[in-house]
């Protein structure tokens, strides 16, 4: 099986914005063409929410046949679904109100966003103009957390990146799991929840060892599936970080880092 990131991996790096550019390279296409045409079943597996996603997998003309399904992993594996149509297999969720008031603490003018699958955000304010889809939903901070949530975004546009990773070494975040983004974004999850964990519940529903996964990421939320996968490479332009948790690293996206590595193996 062959796991790929989206933003970053298959699209450009945004990296200092919360927005990429949604093209696929021809070289990039062409290698995911070869690894369907050997029969290797190829999964999406990113932070996006399951809107966000479908359209890439149609850009890359998945699943080919007029029967067929194709499976992703969503929301930094707290979700799993197949597609066409799109079918909810399996969601996570956790009880966010304490971490988030405690965060909002520290950052007070933050952005708070959560995930309602296949839908949208309910969020206490608009985000940059981009960066997140589907429909909006503007709540008060309670009604956000009121219920278990599958993903929380914490947004502040007036920070860095740098003040996020300072913020989450300085918070202390137990009981859950969270991804610090390409800006002063942080994604929370439930506890244990990665993108290898939804891995995990595709290979299972597959029948596929993670010994025989190839993943292929450049952000912080990859790491633990870089770790996972029987190979897990690290595109170019990734921190230091991702790119010391892999197995190897490839050329930067705008150099087609992924048609790079998926060429070693489908030649």
């Amino acid at each position: 099986m062959v796991a790929l990131d989206i933003d970053g991996t298959l699209f450009g790096a945004g990296h200092g914005t919360g927005v990429v550019t949604e093209e696929i390279s021809p070289a990039v296409r062409a290698a995911v063409d070869k690894v369907v045409a050997a029969g290797v079943p190829v999964v999406l597996s990113t932070g996006r929410s399951t809107f966000s996603i479908t359209g890439v997998l149609e850009m890359l003309g998945l699943p080919r046949g007029r029967d067929e399904q194709v499976l992703a992993v969503a929301s930094n594996g707290s979700v799993t679904f197949s597609y066409p149509p799109v079918e909810i297999l399996t969601t996570e969720t956790f009880d966010a109100s304490e971490v988030v008031r405690l965060l909002l603490e520290h950052v007070p003018d933050a952005r708070v966003a959560v995930e309602e699958i296949g839908v949208g955000y309910r969020l206490n304010r608009l985000f940059p103009e981009g960066e997140i889809d589907g429909h909006m939903t503007v709540q008060t901070l309670d009604e956000l957390v009121a219920e278990p949530v599958t993903r929380v975004i914490i947004r502040d546009p007036d920070a860095s990146e740098e003040d996020f990773v300072h913020l989450a070494e300085k918070v202390g975040l137990h009981g859950i799991n969270y991804f610090i983004g390409w800006t002063a974004w942080l994604d929370l999850a439930p506890a244990d929840v990665s993108k290898a964990s939804g891995l995990t519940s595709v290979c299972a529903r597959l029948g596929v060892d993670a010994s025989d996964v190839l993943a292929i990421g450049d952000g912080r939320n990859d790491i633990e599936m870089l770790q996972w996968a029987g190979r897990g490479v690290a595109m170019g332009q990734a921190t230091l970080s991702v790119q010391e948790a892999a197995d190897d690293v490839t050329d930067a996206v705008e150099d087609d880092g992924v048609a790079r590595e998926l060429g070693r193996w489908f030649p």
